[in-house]
C-alpha cells in the first residue's frame, strides 16, 4: 500500500538525476539567502554553481546542532519572515533550543510524506488515530497529525494527557492506531492491565512509534501486549519530522524518503563515509525545503543503511533502526555501552517488567554503572536464594551483552518516572 507510488516507487537512476537537481538548486539558495552557509562556502572556496554530481555533496561542510544554536531563532532561514507561516522549536532539553521554519509549500510537502509513512504502517482512511504526542513547539505531534488528515483518517488530537484518560478515549472513540513514544505505549498497555480491560475489546490495529530509540524486544512487548502491528517512524525537527523514514509492513528497516533527503552514514569521530552496512552517524541534507534548508545536517544518530531492494516494492533506501545518539553512548571502564543493549537483555528475562533505567556514578574513581529494573511482585515474596539468583542470571546476561560487568537493583513495579514524552534512560552522575 503506497500514499503516492510513483514517487515511492521511482527507479532509481531517475531518482538519482532528481537528487542533483535538487540539491544543485539547494545549495545556491543557502548560499545565496542564508549568511552562515555563504561564510562557509567562501572560506572553504566553494562554488555553488560548481556542482556537477551527487559525489561533490562531500566537497560540502557539515552543520552541527551548535551551528543552529547561535544562529538561534532566525539567522538560518532562507526566506523572508513573510513567507514563514509556522515557528516551531526543539525541545532544548540539553541546551538553547533550535527554531524551525516553514513556508506553504513546506507544510504542504511535511504532509504528503507523513502520510508517506501512516500509510507504509498500515493507516488508511478508515482508521482513527489517538496521537498522544505533545502538542506545541514540539514538531512531532502536528506532522503526524497533518499527515493522518491528509490520508483522510479520523484524528484525535489528545496530546499527553493522564494514561488513564488516553485509555478511556481509546475505548470510547474505538481508536485504531495510537501515536506516541514506544516507552509511553507501554505505559498505556501496563494501565489497560491495571484498569482491568481485556485489550481484544479495542479496536486498536495499528501503533506507529518514534522520536526514541526502540528495540526489537520492546517491538514484541508492545505487539504482545495490545495486539497491533507496531512499526518504527523517523525524523527530527531541524530537518523535517517526522516524514523523514519510517517502515512499511515488512519492518525491515526505515525507507527514507529520498527525494526529499540526501543521506550519509559517516564515522563520528573523522567524519569519513562509511562502507554500505556499516554503523555510523547518519548525516542529512534537506533537497526540498524552503524556509530551514540545511546542508550535511550531523544527526548524532547512528545507524546504518540498506540497499537492497525491500519486497513491498519501494525503491527508497532504507535505514536501520536507530540504535542510540552519539551523545547517548555510555562511555565507561573503555568499553561503549548503548541503552538498547540494556533494553534488549531486560526484555528477554521472564520476571522483569519493560521499565528500567540506568544509573552511572563514580566510586573511589572507578565507573560503576546500575541497571534498576522493575519486576514482577513475585520476585519480592521469593526466598532471598530466589531473588538472588534471578539478579545474578540478569547481571551475567548484561556482562555477555556489553562486555562489562554492572550492578542490578530490582525495584517494584510503578516506581520508575513514566513519561508521555522521551524516556529518560541514563542518568550520569559521574559529574555531579
Amino acid at each position: 500500500m503506497y500514499w503516492e507510488a510513483e514517487k515511492e516507487c521511482i527507479n532509481r537512476e531517475a531518482l538519482k538525476q532528481l537528487q542533483l537537481e535538487r540539491l544543485q538548486s539547494t545549495v545556491l539558495r543557502v548560499y545565496m539567502n542564508v549568511p552562515f552557509y555563504r561564510k562557509k562556502f567562501d572560506e572553504l572556496r566553494i562554488d555553488p554553481d560548481a556542482f556537477r554530481s551527487l559525489g561533490d555533496l562531500r566537497k560540502l561542510p557539515f552543520t552541527s546542532k551548535d551551528d543552529l544554536r547561535v544562529s538561534y531563532p532566525y539567522g538560518m532561514f532562507a526566506v523572508p519572515l513573510r513567507e514563514v507561516v509556522r515557528v516551531q522549536a526543539s525541545s532544548g532539553t540539553t541546551g538553547m533550543p533550535t527554531a524551525v521554519g516553514y513556508t506553504r509549500n513546506d507544510i504542504k510537502n511535511w504532509s504528503n510524506l507523513a502520510a508517506r509513512i501512516l500509510v507504509a504502517g498500515g493507516v488508511t482512511q478508515n482508521d482513527i488515530v489517538q496521537i498522544a504526542f505533545d502538542y506545541g513547539l514540539f514538531t512531532g505531534a502536528l506532522g503526524l497529525h497533518y499527515g493522518a488528515e491528509r490520508v483522510g483518517a479520523s484524528v484525535i488530537p489528545i496530546s499527553g494527557v493522564n494514561t488513564r484518560r488516553q485509555v478511556k478515549i481509546m475505548q470510547d472513540f474505538k481508536t485504531t492506531a495510537l501515536m506516541c513514544t514506544p516507552s509511553y505505549a507501554l505505559s498505556i498497555a501496563d494501565t489497560i492491565m491495571e484498569m482491568g480491560i481485556n485489550v481484544n475489546s479495542l479496536s486498536l490495529k495499528y501503533g506507529l512509534f518514534g522520536a526514541e530509540p526502540w528495540s526489537e524486544s520492546m517491538r514484541h512487548e508492545l505487539q504482545e501486549k495490545l495486539k497491533i502491528v507496531a512499526t518504527d517512524n523517523y525524523g527530527l525537527s531541524e530537518v523535517m519530522s517526522p516524514g523523514v523514514a519510517g517502515e512499511c509492513s515488512e519492518r525491515n528497516g526505515l525507507h527514507i524518503n529520498e527525494d526529499h533527503f540526501l543521506v550519509e552514514v559517516v564515522d563520528p569521530e573523522t567524519l569519513e563515509p562509511l562502507p554500505e552496512g556499516k554503523t555510523g552517524e547518519l548525516v542529512i541534507t534537506t533537497l526540498t525545503k524552503e524556509a530551514f534548508p540545511v546542508i550535511r545536517f550531523r544527526t548524532r544518530d547512528l545507524t546504518s543503511l540498506i540497499t537492497e531492494p525491500c519486497s513491498c516494492g519501494r525503491t527508497f533506501v532504507r535505514m536501520n533502526k536507530v540504535m542510540g545518539r552519539t551523545d547517548d553512548m555510555i562511555k565507561i571502564r573503555g568499553i561503549t555501552v548503548f541503552p538498547s543493549q540494556i533494553e534488549s537483555v531486560l526484555f528477554e528475562i521472564e520476571g522483569t517488567e519493560p521499565h528500567y533505567q540506568i544509573i552511572l556514578e563514580r566510586k573511589a574513581a572507578v565507573d560503576e554503572l546500575t541497571v534498576l529494573v522493575e519486576v514482577s511482585e513475585s520476585i519480592f515474596f521469593d526466598q532471598v536464594r530466589k531473588q538472588k539468583d534471578f539478579i545474578e542470571r540478569i547481571k551475567a546476561r548484561l556482562a555477555s551483552e556489553i562486555g562489562i560487568s554492572v550492578e542490578v537493583k530490582p525495584v517494584e513495579k510503578q516506581t520508575l518516572e513514566r513519561s508521555g514524552g522521551k524516556a529518560k534512560r541514563v542518568i550520569d552522575k559521574r559529574a555531579l
